[in-house]
């Protein structure tokens, strides 16, 4: 297969365990949220973002990474690489892909409003299909009496979809796969390693619905059609990131750890395998898995990421320094304590 630069860089950080990604959230469609989330992070040495499959989506992700680029210079901070823009699109059933919608059922206890991450949730509660990314809160604390949330499949038409994210910028392009059927995840599958045959593409797995022997047939069968071109993201407790503590996190190492013994350390050709940690990741992620001598090429953090630089959030245009540099330098420390220690 014929490599390009970016290839190789993209390759060269995943194999030094440098490669760090900001998940702006497979569902998240607010076009704002994306350019500020990669406006801040690319600043503060971010590898890569996952976006929504959306063409609006991966622009609005390109017009924050140029936008940091520019005012890079101004602060004198050094940006080695423009970071690389994924896109993330999910089977049915997949966690990251659903939208949740309120039915008729509905008491109106307003319980839900407080418990979403990303504010999709008004007082009238029709939730805003942008904002939503199908995490699941809102369900936990309806009565069960009520039992007024359910979802609907966010679906992408991946032959229509995929080339128009490709042509807005995007370079890889990631399949959450947490799903029993293989034959229409692998159909799904070579798709996307078809949209990207020069790229790196990488497919997000956990063990909600997947049993271990289940999880290794996955990753065998995705081998076998991107070949060193895969990424496997292990996926802890998917959005899960909310806690900042050891618990929480741990799935997703638990994870990454079964992978490495029982693929990585069993068989020569996945030996250079790259395995991302996501899922439940937060500021003790990198932290357990060094302690527990669990081998990573990189750290995937969403929920947790966002949180952390939201409190400075606005328009661009009218963002101080002052805010702009405090949400730098917490989203700096969140990158230093996973990747450096």
């Amino acid at each position: 297969m014929k490599t390009s630069s970016r290839f190789g860089l993209y390759r060269d950080l995943l194999q030094s365990s440098k490669y760090f990604k900001l998940v702006c959230g497979a569902g998240n469609e607010d076009a704002d949220e994306v350019e500020y989330l990669a406006y801040v992070y690319t600043m503060a040495g971010c590898a890569g973002f996952d976006v929504s499959a959306s063409p609006t989506i991966v622009k609005a992700a390109k017009k924050g990474i140029n936008a940091a680029l520019v005012k890079s210079k101004e602060f004198k901070i050094e940006i080695p690489f423009i970071p690389f823009v994924t896109v993330s699109v999910g089977m049915p059933g997949d966690h990251h892909v659903r939208k949740a919608f309120i039915t008729n059922d509905c008491v109106s206890c307003n319980l839900c409003i407080p418990t979403c991450p990303t504010k999709a949730i008004p007082e009238n509660l029709i939730i805003i299909k942008d904002l939503c990314i199908g995490c699941g809160n809102c369900e936990a604390v309806c009565p069960p009496a009520a039992n007024a949330i359910t979802y609907s499949h966010n679906a992408k038409e991946l032959l229509n979809i995929l080339p128009e994210c490709v042509e807005a910028g995007a370079e890889s392009i990631e399949l959450h796969a947490g799903v029993p059927d293989n034959d229409s995840t692998m159909r799904e599958w070579k798709v996307v390693s078809e949209s990207v045959p020069n790229g790196m593409i990488s497919m997000c797995l956990d063990r909600k619905h997947l049993s271990n022997d289940m999880l290794i047939d996955r990753i065998e069968s995705a081998f076998d059609i991107a070949d060193d071109r895969l990424i496997i993201q292990a996926d802890g407790i998917p959005m899960s990131g909310g806690t900042d503590d050891f618990n929480t996190t741990l799935q997703a190492v638990s994870i990454a750890d079964f992978i490495n013994k029982n693929l990585k350390k069993q068989e020569i050709k996945f030996k250079k395998l790259p395995i991302l940690i996501s899922g439940g990741t937060n500021s003790f992620t990198g932290q357990l898995a060094r302690q527990c001598e669990v081998e990573f090429n990189g750290i995937t953090i969403g929920t947790h990421a966002r949180k952390v630089i939201s409190p400075y959030k606005t328009n661009l245009l009218e963002m101080t320094n002052e805010n702009l540099l405090k949400a730098i330098s917490m989203a700096k420390k969140l990158i230093s304590m996973n990747l450096l220690g």
